[in-house]
Order: structure tokens, then C-alpha cells, then sequence
């Protein structure tokens, strides 16, 4: 019964630290944009090592969000994120999905599930703070920070 008892709490402990550290840790813009985020701070390239430049992107809103394959709440708002992207598919904004993981384990994750998404990889995770998965900033069309928020949302 103790060692029942012991492992109820071990169980505990760990999905504490999973739940809290890749689930519901809401923050608003204005949180982070005291960080001063730009959007030139964020350093991305395409699968295939192409630098991402932003000036390709003109004046579009950028919906970019930071996720992993082994983040269950980043995979459970990904059909959310889907139906967004259907239903604003004759606006301005761009959606990229963004990992620090190798370009071969997000191959394999695109060609496993089918989600239509533009996936790019994330190169400097720490210097622009990402501190919980997922994490979703959107840009306005003049590049400055509108909105951001770690945490999984539908």
C-alpha cells in the first residue's frame, strides 16, 4: 500500500512539471513586449538551412508559433490552428510553425500527420526567451509585436 501510495506521488510530481512547463501558461503581449521582442529578433530558416528574411513578407501579419514534436499541448492546438488558417485563408498573415528540433524530425512529423503548415526551424530559442511550449506571437503588418502567448489555446 506504501509503495502504491509513493508512486501516486511520483505520478503527481511529474505531470505537475509536464502540465506547467508545456500547457496552460497564458502571458499577453504586454508582458512581452516590455522584452522589446522585435521581429528581426527571431532567427528562423526553412527546413532545408535557407535563412527566413522578413522583408519577403511585405506587409503581412506573421501568426508564427514555436512548437515541438514531443509537446502534447503543441500538437493538440495544431487542428485549431488549422481551422484559424482555413478561415483566414483570403487575409494578409502568414502562419509559420516554428521547432529548434533537427529538420529531419520535423520532416518526419510533416509527412506523418498532413497538417498544411509552412514549417520553419527556430535558431536562437534562448535568446528570445521561449520559456514554455507552445508559444504563439503574432506580428502586425508594420512588424511590431501585437500579441504572444505560452501556452496551448484552441
Amino acid at each position: 500500500m506504501k509503495s502504491m501510495r509513493n508512486y501516486f506521488k511520483l505520478s503527481v510530481v511529474v505531470l505537475s512539471i509536464l502540465f506547467y512547463s508545456c500547457n496552460d501558461n497564458r502571458q499577453v503581449a504586454e508582458s512581452r513586449n516590455n522584452g522589446g521582442l522585435s521581429l528581426t529578433s527571431i532567427q528562423l530558416s526553412t527546413l532545408d538551412g535557407q535563412p527566413v528574411d522578413w522583408k519577403q513578407y511585405g506587409s503581412k501579419v506573421l501568426f508564427i508559433n514555436i512548437w515541438a514534436t514531443w509537446c502534447k499541448p503543441c500538437l493538440q492546438e495544431m487542428p485549431s490552428i488549422q481551422r484559424m488558417m482555413e478561415n483566414f485563408k483570403n487575409e494578409n498573415i502568414v502562419f509559420l510553425f516554428a521547432s529548434d528540433e533537427t529538420p529531419e524530425l520535423i520532416e518526419g512529423f510533416k509527412n506523418e500527420n498532413k497538417f498544411p503548415f509552412n514549417y520553419v526551424r527556430l535558431l536562437n530559442p534562448e535568446e528570445i526567451n521561449i520559456m514554455a511550449l507552445p508559444t504563439t506571437f503574432i506580428f502586425n503588418a508594420k512588424g511590431e509585436l501585437a500579441f504572444s502567448e505560452m501556452g496551448f489555446r484552441k
